[in-house]
């Protein structure tokens, strides 16, 4: 079962570059953004994310479960990605899990065929391929570290992830702001 420190987390560089290919594709994006923020979401936001506030997380889990069950990838993301961002990940996971069953089952840690399966993906070695599965935990996505993957419906895989330093993050990278701090992007 994950727990809030099994977490993956996605580098905002990562996210950058994901926004970047599904942009570009001319299917449905595989990729959804969860902000989780309350109030302080008037800030700004990213591009394309879906704003979910953490006061309304108890019941919109199940329909962010049901509404994202294509998506390939969900990131979640709050102000820093300390508290709210990682316990709503934990929340969906574990709501995925238990409205799917057994049969979606959340990623224990060294899932086998998962990782023959994203060597054969990205043509890994068979060293590369050992430090992926002896090293899912606390790295990022960048490293090469798992994700919170479960299976849903039809046996679809999904990966879950936590935005590594969540919005402030985000912002101090890619978002232009003038003299008074007001976002211009």
């Amino acid at each position: 079962m994950q727990t809030v420190a099994t977490l993956h987390r996605m580098p905002p560089t990562t996210l950058s570059s994901l926004l970047s290919k599904v942009q570009t594709s001319s299917p449905p994006s595989s990729l959804a953004i969860i902000d989780v923020r309350d109030g302080d979401h008037a800030g700004g936001h990213i591009k394309s994310s879906q704003h979910v506030p953490s006061s309304t997380l108890d019941y919109r889990i199940p329909e962010l479960v049901r509404t994202l069950k294509e998506k390939d990838i969900v990131v979640f993301h709050c102000s820093l990605s300390q508290q709210r961002g990682p316990g709503a990940a934990l929340r969906y996971l574990r709501e995925r899990e238990r409205l799917v069953g057994d049969a979606m089952g959340a990623s224990k840690g060294d899932d086998k065929l998962g990782v023959e399966k994203k060597v054969a993906e990205e043509g890994l070695g068979e060293e590369k391929m050992k430090d992926i599965a002896g090293s899912r935990g606390a790295q990022t996505v960048a490293e090469g570290a798992g994700s919170g993957s479960t299976e849903g419906h039809g046996g679809k895989e999904q990966e879950v992830y936590v935005l590594d330093g969540g919005f402030v993050k985000w912002q101090e990278l890619y978002v232009e702001t003038n003299v008074s701090g007001v976002a211009l992007s």
